[in-house]
């Protein structure tokens, strides 16, 4: 039997291989390794998807049956459950998104009661609760959970980001696209706050649409409203918000290592980046490193995930890192990847510098990487595959140090994953698809 728990949680087709009944499960199980013996509470939120108040009243009731209390919070960004769980005084919580996958996708992650994402060995142990055959006495009367509503969720996080910045965004105009998703009101909401002028786009949904179309996963839409508005940038948040891209006033796209390289690079000169360090994935481009070796910033990298790159925060004592799909974290103001916290201290910096975002972006020079998503029968296969091994092997000698290739599995989705950089696009092309050809013919 495959791991059940994913890169980020349990995913799949809501009511499909993620039914209610699963949720439930681990919903109960929540209760169990979370909450207090006899007690407890877990915060309970989700994202814009129609499959969310169905897999919401499941995993409540699992909570509820496990003798622990469900706060649920609505649809609020996933960093806006990791920031409740910790200041309601609550032992965990779960969200309920699929982040950028489409919308008949959904999933469960969970964070403790510090609001960090949960290890690996506690995944593991759900994991054989879940499947275990051994009976289980669950409590009665008033042992058992109750469901209770807190109506303020959005107000607390969005002053909890307000108060990340330091002065004001007054004076800027900044475009948003909320991806139909979690960020449609907390985003505009906390911008405006600040003092800034706000074009936004696809706060509405219909339970259908998250990320169609929208969103970090399309930054030309977002370029196109910021080149029909006199602006000064533009951000995209995906379907839960844990992420955001960014365009600047051209409208060139801004990835999650430009957007760290400029807030490592202002830390460090206002001398608050602890340990001089920032911590990274094995995908971050290789153009990041040197921007940083250039300036004395240590880069730590950790396998893909943002929980992997906040284990190696917390070891290191680093306060920033994050992942070139945007998730960024900012370990003074927040225990994962925010989207909304990472867009306020980019206009922080705007604001502050007072240079256009086309400025700022040239501290780091971006190599050429193409990245190929090739869907596989079986991602496992990937390990033991010598005519892969041997396909990326011959790329890297060809390479040597003017490029890199990554290939991995996917944590959330059956794809193998071919990243390539090189010195020019074309060659970093031409490699990803003699790879990506030899995964299709030994894996598909």
């Amino acid at each position: 039997m495959s791991r059940l728990f994913g890169t980020d949680g349990v995913r799949g087709v809501a009511n499909d291989d993620l039914p209610p009944e699963l949720a439930f499960k681990l919903g109960e199980a929540a209760a169990h390794f979370l909450g207090e013996k006899g007690g407890g509470s877990i915060v309970v939120g989700m994202d814009t998807r129609r499959s969310g108040d169905m897999l919401e009243a499941a995993i409540v009731a699992g909570i509820c049956a496990g003798g622990a209390d469900a706060y649920r919070v609505g649809i609020v960004p996933t960093p806006a459950v990791a920031f409740l769980a910790r200041t309601l005084g609550a032992d965990g919580g779960v969200v309920i998104s699929a982040s950028h996958n489409p919308a008949e996708y959904n999933g469960i992650k969970f964070f403790d009661r510090d609001g960090f994402k949960l290890p690996d060995e506690v995944e593991d142990e759900m994991e054989e609760f879940l499947v275990s055959e051994v009976p289980r006495t669950r409590p009665v009367g008033a042992g058992v959970g109750r469901s209770v509503v807190v109506t303020d969720a959005v107000e607390r996080y969005v002053s909890h980001a307000v108060d990340s910045v330091r002065g004001d965004l007054v004076g800027l105009t900044i475009a948003v696209d909320c991806g139909h998703g979690a960020a449609w009101r907390t985003t505009v909401k906390a911008l405006k706050d600040l003092g800034a002028r706000v074009h936004a786009i696809n706060c509405d949904y219909n339970g259908m649409d998250i990320n169609e179309a929208s969103g970090s996963t399309h930054l030309e839409v977002i370029a196109d409203l910021v080149q029909a508005h006199e602006v000064d940038f533009g951000i995209a948040h995906d379907g839960d918000a844990d992420r955001v891209l960014a365009v600047d006033e051209t409208g060139a796209e801004l990835d999650g290592d430009v957007i760290m390289a400029i807030c490592a690079a202002h830390m460090k000169e206002r001398g608050e980046l602890a340990g001089d360090t920032v911590v990274t994935t094995v995908m971050s481009n290789l153009g990041f490193e040197r921007a940083m070796r250039e300036r004395g910033i240590n880069v730590i990298k950790t396998k893909v995930g943002d929980r992997y790159v906040l284990d190696q925060m917390r070891t290191s004592g680093a306060l920033l890192g994050g992942e070139q799909s945007g998730h960024l974290i900012f370990l003074q103001h927040t225990t994962t990847g925010d989207g909304l916290i990472t867009a306020l201290q980019l206009a922080a910096i705007v604001r502050e510098s007072d240079m256009p975002l086309s400025e700022l972006r040239r501290v780091m020079r971006r190599y050429p990487q193409v990245l190929e998503n090739v869907r596989v029968a079986d991602k496992g296969l990937l390990s033991g595959s010598s005519e892969v091994h041997d396909a990326v092997r011959d790329a890297e000698s060809e390479l040597g140090q003017n490029g890199r290739v990554l290939v991995r599995a996917s944590g959330t989705e059956p794809l193998v994953r071919v990243m390539v950089e090189a010195v020019d696009a074309e060659t970093a092309r031409e490699i990803v698809d003699r790879i990506a050809a030899v995964v299709r013919r030994e894996m598909t």
